[in-house]
């Protein structure tokens, strides 16, 4: 059974990568797939920075006393105020850098 699996996917990693280079899909993706690819960036994102967020290295949901809180907040001010990843990156790790020294 675990043999079984193990090929089932990775036949399915094969034909995920095959199958666009091969020609046999048309160049252009339709319309509402292109549109729904918009989503997959957020949809894949979203959870691990969540869970890197708000869990503790425990695996414990941390809330009081939490850093990295104040540190999404200003990063995602910053992100919503410029645009930027590199400086949003930046005040992210710099905001959470001097709160953790600060307290």
């Amino acid at each position: 059974m675990i043999w079984f699996i193990i090929i089932c996917c990775g036949l399915a990693t094969f034909a995920a990568r095959f199958l666009p280079l091969s020609g046999l899909f048309p160049p252009e993706l339709p319309r509402p797939v292109r549109q729904a690819m918009r989503f997959v960036p957020v949809a894949v994102l979203s959870p691990i920075i969540i869970t890197g967020i708000f869990i503790s290295p425990e695996g414990s949901l941390e809330l009081d006393g939490n850093m990295r809180i104040w540190a999404a907040i200003l990063a995602s001010a910053i992100a919503i105020r410029t645009g930027n990843i590199l400086l949003t990156l930046l005040s992210g790790l710099l905001g959470l850098w001097a709160l953790q020294l600060a307290f």
